[in-house]
């Protein structure tokens, strides 16, 4: 099955886990970076951060693109587009 056909309530809780998954190994790895906790490289787990967010960011976009789409979803997808976008800039520029 392809990831466009599944209803939007399906999308907008995988964009969730991927994007707050991201967003807790890219916090951290800022922690590791700050208080070398850990003598382990972090640039792996950076670009994995990165990636699982920007996949939770292009399925809270595919959610907005579909047609017909009721109001709930369009303001959580907006709401999930705006979060992640933030975390992602506030992640990029902190590298």
């Amino acid at each position: 099955m392809k990831w466009s056909n599944l209803p939007e309530p399906v999308l907008l809780q995988r964009s969730f886990i991927f994007g707050l998954t991201g967003i807790i190994l890219g916090t951290l790895s800022l922690i590791n970076t700050q208080f070398g906790l850990l003598d382990a490289p972090m640039g792996p787990l950076n670009g994995v951060s990165l990636l699982l967010q920007f996949f939770g960011l292009s399925l809270a976009v595919m959610v907005l693109r579909k047609r017909k789409l009721p109001q709930e979803f369009k303001e959580k997808s907006q709401i999930m587009i705006l979060v992640l976008g933030v975390a992602l800039l506030f992640f990029v520029l902190s590298l």
